[in-house]
C-alpha cells in the first residue's frame, strides 16, 4: 500500500476495481469485514470506513445479518468504468486496468510541439513514437500516442507493451520514477484516424488528453496524446471547501 494515500481509500479503490472489472458480479456477496481486514492486513475499522463510502456511493448494499453485496445497478457500475481522483498512484492503478490491442513503435522527426513539450536540445532530431489502441473490458477505449526521447524510447520493447502499461514499464523496468505530471483535458470530436482506431464514427464526441510526465529532477520524459471514447471515459475531480478567515474557497483534492 502507498504511504501517500490513506489506507482506507486504497482499499475502497481496490474493491471498486473488483466491481468494475466483474471480479464480483452484480448482486454477489463480497468478503466479510474480518476477511477483508485479514486480506489487507488492516483493522476492521479501516475496512468499515472503505465499505461505508462504497455503500454511500451506491456500489455496495449492506444487508443486516446477511453481509454486503454488489449493487444490481449495471448502469451505475458502467458509468464509473474509469475514474481518476488526482493521485499519481491512481494514475498507475487505472492504466493497469486496460490492455493493448494494437502497438506500433517507430522513430519520427522532432516537431516544434514535441521539442517544446519534452524540452529537447537542438541536436535531438528524432524521438520514439508509440501508438496504441487500448481496450477496457474488450472494447476499444483509447487511442494513445506517446513520444519519448530516443535514449528512453529505444529501450521499450513492443512485446512488453502488450503485457504491461508503458508507465509501469518505465517505472519498474527502466528505473524511471515519476514525481509530477501536467495534464490538459479537452472535449472535442474524433477525426478520421481516431475514429477508425476507436471503432466510432468521425465527428463522434471524445475526451482528448495531453500529459507530460516529469522525473525528480523536473525533466519531462514522456509526452502523451490520448483520445478516449466519450461514452466510456469519465474524469472525476473531488473538490473541498477550504475554510479561510474570510469565507471559504473551493480547492481540488490532490
Amino acid at each position: 500500500m502507498s504511504s501517500i494515500i490513506p489506507v482506507y481509500y486504497q482499499i475502497k479503490q481496490t474493491i471498486k476495481g473488483w466491481i468494475i472489472n466483474r471480479e464480483f458480479n452484480p448482486g454477489e456477496k463480497i468478503p466479510s469485514e474480518n476477511e477483508l481486514a485479514s486480506m489487507f492486513n488492516v483493522t476492521r475499522l479501516t475496512v468499515r470506513q472503505a465499505i461505508s463510502q462504497l455503500v454511500q456511493e451506491g456500489f455496495l448494499i449492506s444487508k443486516r445479518g446477511e453481509g454486503t453485496f454488489v449493487t444490481d445497478d449495471e448502469n451505475l457500475i458502467n458509468s464509473f468504468s474509469l475514474e481518476f481522483s488526482g493521485f499519481m498512484d491512481d494514475l498507475f492503478y487505472q492504466v493497469s486496468k486496460v490492455k493493448a490491442k494494437y502497438v506500433e513503435i517507430d522513430r519520427v522527426e522532432v516537431t516544434k510541439l514535441i521539442k517544446e513539450k519534452l524540452e529537447l536540445d537542438n541536436e535531438e532530431k528524432e524521438v520514439v513514437r508509440i501508438r496504441r489502441v487500448r481496450l477496457l473490458r474488450d472494447k476499444p477505449f483509447a487511442y494513445t500516442v506517446n513520444y519519448l526521447p530516443l535514449e528512453i524510447g529505444m529501450k521499450v520493447n513492443e512485446k512488453d507493451l502488450y503485457k504491461s502499461p508503458l508507465l509501469k514499464i518505465m517505472d519498474q523496468k527502466l528505473g524511471i520514477h515519476f514525481t509530477d505530471a501536467f495534464q490538459i483535458i479537452e472535449a472535442t470530436f474524433a477525426n478520421q484516424e481516431v475514429a477508425k482506431n476507436l471503432g466510432i464514427s468521425p465527428g463522434s464526441p471524445i475526451l482528448y488528453l495531453e500529459r507530460i510526465m516529469y522525473t525528480r529532477n523536473k525533466k519531462p520524459v514522456e509526452f502523451v496524446q490520448s483520445s478516449h471514447r466519450g461514452d466510456i471515459y469519465k474524469y472525476v475531480l473531488r473538490l473541498k471547501n477550504v475554510a479561510r478567515r474570510k469565507g471559504g474557497n473551493w480547492a481540488l483534492r490532490i
